[in-house]
């Protein structure tokens, strides 16, 4: 029986009119409503005709994680009197609940992805609605290009509409074609903000890892508020490990701890979302439930601040999730849940001066994840660049490009970028890409069994108390009772059935530890990483790795390292699951990084030259090169010049005033006066270093080069200019006294520093190329008295105090009151009169 009452109490029904009003006549709409509303419930159902008068049409739901699907079907389910697999079911990867009577079924965007490109027609199903989609999770994205292209191209007649629980849907409305944008009111009651942050200072998030300092903090923020307020608690932490953590200390409260994310059995989900039956509860969750569950009951919200984004490191090949603090977007969706059904109050775990410098909202996951899944749902799609795709943001350039590369080395795509058979099948298999190849090329070594099981670890990350030796964790997973070892056997299960028959490995013979090491290296062939001694190795991407303290795996010669990241401050990653691999068994996994050849290259200041045997950067096997390519050992020398600079030519004064007097002409003239500054002479050492450079073998060759005779190469000799160089910028100039002083051309002025009393007589200052020089004008001891570049005015101004001051120090030197009456002199009075 259709649960009517609890249908109308829904505000989201208010907005339904004008919804079915913009699908019939645009086809397109984005809903806006907050969570706790029914946009996720009621609005499938009505489309769906399952409620109310209107023609029974096919809806699929999109959602992005697989405990929003379930609890979306249930919920649904429940609301028609009914159970999940009847008129409403749900999809997700190792779970299918529907039956022939299904209208309304729930899929992860994942599972819709998979559909699309099996049938992009999407036969049968009248309406898609992408829920969720402020969450700009790459799958929503990808799953939103997708379906526009299909209206566009083959069905006009599929109507599809963007949920969001966030009034920002101008972008998505542009990219549906301008939609209409139909909001739902919410119905939402006063939240407190109680500022909670820690007494002392906690360390700042970094890769996985959260300070326990702050996890005590908000633990001890739940007992507050249990305490000081009413109603259940939702507490918001950034993962499971964390979670975990805060239900150990919450042992003894007067309340039911429950755990929810994507890993928490039905069971607890189903319980969660129930609400409580009289006995107050904590629910410790990760951002599921900012949107994707409603959670009856809260009244209070403990917010630690945080959050998990996926994050990719191209030039390291590590790709994981990061601790993060959470966008001010996800504080006020967390704040709300604790006002959804009566006034509340949020206790954030962060200063409140804190708050106006968080992100705006999350970072969406195109622009900070690995691309490689999406890369070859794109080339699948045959868009291989992504270029004709309708997406809310580009995928950046060096990222689509590292993907690429990675695809290509799997046999994913061609040279082109489009898709092989074997790419094709890596698609439809549900796992990353790198997953995928492990798989396939491993079922060929091990049998399908055994390489199904290592995929399935590495598909979900098995629980800290497992360890960090892949292989230990596979035999405890084999043997588990718990939640993990439950989702993994099911997992085990698809995978094999996916590639059963698919090699004739069987794997017999071989230990879990060798089978283990070939299908992570499989699948990661760059974080093969030999041992450097005491617990640290060097990867084959280059980067360092580090295991734990009383690690299994630190004795190891060989690792296939399956999770690491590396923390913004540190030099090495920190290895979080490895297993054990020997020297064979990682050429043979890594054999497209394998490289043989001579490397000549500049190393602690000396061309090195050897002959080497390496696997990406781990050096395999090198001996000395008695005689190197010449053109190797120039580039080793270039390097050496761009590492440590022009110092190692040979310079003397002069060599620095011809290149001060070339960058004046260049500043001053431009062309054909060469630009001699470090990046320019470096960029293109052919123009003025050859035959010298050529010649040279070692550093000592380069120290007997003449930078001077070098530069003289790039005057402008062609157009006869060079001959002007005196001219133009004179080494010295000659003063009225008759010496030649010499001029500095390295500030952005021309310098002349000479004693006043040898310009006695000059009225206008000596210019070079057209600019005035500055004149430093000495006393007879050679110390500075004025600096001008106008010696007219000092003439006139500026000379009489200069006198009055210099005149009692040197008496012996002429004075004049007019020193344009007298000549100029480099001698003193008495000198003078001798002459």
């Amino acid at each position: 029986m259709i649960r009517t009452e609890a249908l109308d109490r829904l505000p989201v029904r208010t907005a339904v009119p004008a919804l079915e009003r913009a699908l019939d006549d645009r086809g397109v709409a984005v809903l806006c409503a907050p969570p706790g509303t029914g946009k996720t419930t009621l609005v499938p159902l009505v489309l769906a005709g399952l409620t109310g008068d209107g023609p029974v049409r096919r809806v699929l739901v999109a959602e992005p994680r697989r405990i929003a699907a379930r609890a979306a079907a249930r919920r649904m389910a429940w609301l028609l009197g009914e159970r999940p697999g009847e008129r409403v079911g749900f999809t997700v990867r190792g779970e299918r609940v529907v039956g022939r009577e299904t209208v309304v079924e729930v899929v992860t965007t994942g599972v819709l992805l998979q559909r699309l490109q099996r049938d992009q027609e999407l036969t049968g199903v009248d309406v898609v609605i992408i829920d969720e989609c402020h969450e700009r999770h790459l799958d929503a994205d990808t799953v939103a290009a997708f379906l526009l292209d299909v209206r566009e191209a083959i069905r006009p007649d599929l109507r599809l509409v963007a949920a969001s629980a966030t009034t920002d849907a101008e972008g998505w409305a542009r990219l549906l074609g301008d939609a209409p944008v139909v909001e739902a009111e919410g119905v939402s009651y006063p939240v407190e903000v109680l500022w909670a942050p820690p007494v002392r200072p906690v360390k700042p998030p970094h890769g996985m890892r959260v300070d326990p300092a702050l996890l005590t903090h908000v633990a001890a923020t739940v007992r507050l508020a249990l305490a000081e307020r009413e109603g259940d608690v939702l507490c918001f932490l950034p993962g499971v490990g964390e979670i975990g953590r805060v239900a150990g200390q919450l042992a003894g409260v007067d309340a039911e701890v429950l755990q929810v994310h994507g890993r928490a059995p039905a069971a607890v989900q189903d319980a969660v979302l129930a609400g409580s039956s009289g006995v107050r509860r904590v629910v410790l969750a990760t951002s599921v439930a900012e949107s994707s569950l409603t959670v009856p009951g809260v009244r209070v919200v403990v917010d630690s601040g945080l959050a998990r984004e996926p994050r990719t490191d191209h030039a390291r090949g590590l790709s994981a999730l990061a601790t993060v603090r959470a966008s001010q977007a996800a504080g006020r969706q967390r704040a709300g849940r604790a006002g959804r059904e009566a006034p509340g109050a949020v206790y954030r775990c962060w200063d409140q001066a804190e708050d106006g410098r968080l992100a705006r909202f999350p970072a969406p996951e195109i622009k900070v994840a690995d691309l490689a899944a999406f890369a070859l749902q794109a080339a699948c799609w045959g868009d291989p660049d992504a270029s004709s795709l309708a997406l809310l943001d580009p995928p950046p350039a060096g990222a689509m490009g590292a993907a690429r590369e990675v695809l290509g080395a799997i046999g994913a795509v061609d040279g082109d970028g489009r898709v092989t058979g074997r790419g094709a099948r890596m698609s439809r298999l549900g796992l990353h890409p790198r997953l995928a190849r492990a798989l396939l090329d491993g079922a060929a070594e091990v049998g399908a069994r055994r390489a199904a099981e290592v995929v399935a670890l590495l598909s979900e990350e098995p629980p800290r108390e497992y360890g960090d030796d892949l292989a230990a964790a596979l035999r405890t997973a084999r043997r588990g009772q718990d939640g993990y070892a439950a989702r993994w056997k099911q997992e085990v299960r698809r995978l094999s059935g996916q590639v059963d028959g698919a090699g004739s490995g069987s794997g017999a013979g071989r230990s879990d530890d060798a089978v283990v090491g070939l299908v992570a290296a499989l699948a990661f062939p760059e974080r093969v990483a030999r041992a450097r001694g005491d617990g640290a190795f060097l990867m084959a991407s280059g980067t360092g790795a580090e295991l734990r303290e009383g690690s299994p795996l630190r004795r190891s010669p060989w690792l296939a390292v399956a999770v690491a990241d590396r923390p913004s401050h540190a030099a090495s990653a920190r290895v979080r699951l490895a297993a054990v691999l020997d020297e064979d068994t990682a050429l043979a996994a890594a054999g497209h990084l394998r490289v043989r050849g001579e490397e000549v290259r500049w190393v602690d200041g000396e061309v090195a030259a050897r002959s080497v045997d390496r696997l990406g950067a781990v050096e395999l096997a090198v001996r000395p090169l008695k005689q190197p390519d010449p053109q190797l050992v120039r580039g080793a020398l270039v390097d050496g010049l761009r590492r440590e600079g022009l110092g190692l030519l040979r310079w003397n004064r002069d060599t620095e005033q011809l290149r001060s007097r070339l960058a004046f002409l260049h500043g001053v003239l431009g062309a054909p006066w060469p630009d001699v500054s470090d990046g320019a002479l470096l960029a293109d050492p052919d123009a003025w270093l050859e035959p010298e450079l050529s010649r040279a073998r070692r550093r000592s060759d380069l120290g007997r080069i003449d930078a001077g005779q070098a530069l003289r190469r790039l005057l402008p000799w062609a157009t006869g200019e060079a001959g002007r160089l005196d001219e133009l910028a004179p080494e010295r100039i000659e003063v009225p006294s008759g010496s030649r002083i010499r001029v500095e051309y390295g500030g952005d002025q021309p310098v002349l520093a000479v004693k006043l009393q040898e310009l006695f007589g000059l009225a206008e200052t000596p210019r070079v190329a057209g600019v005035p020089v500055l004149v430093h004008l000495l006393s007879p001891a050679g110390r500075p008295a004025a600096v001008t570049a106008d010696l007219a005015s000092f003439w006139r101004e500026g000379y009489k105090a200069v006198r009055a001051e210099l005149r009692g120090r040197y008496p012996k030197h002429p004075w004049p009151e007019d020193p344009a009456t007298v000549p100029a002199t480099r001698y003193t009075t008495a000198r003078l009169k001798r002459s």
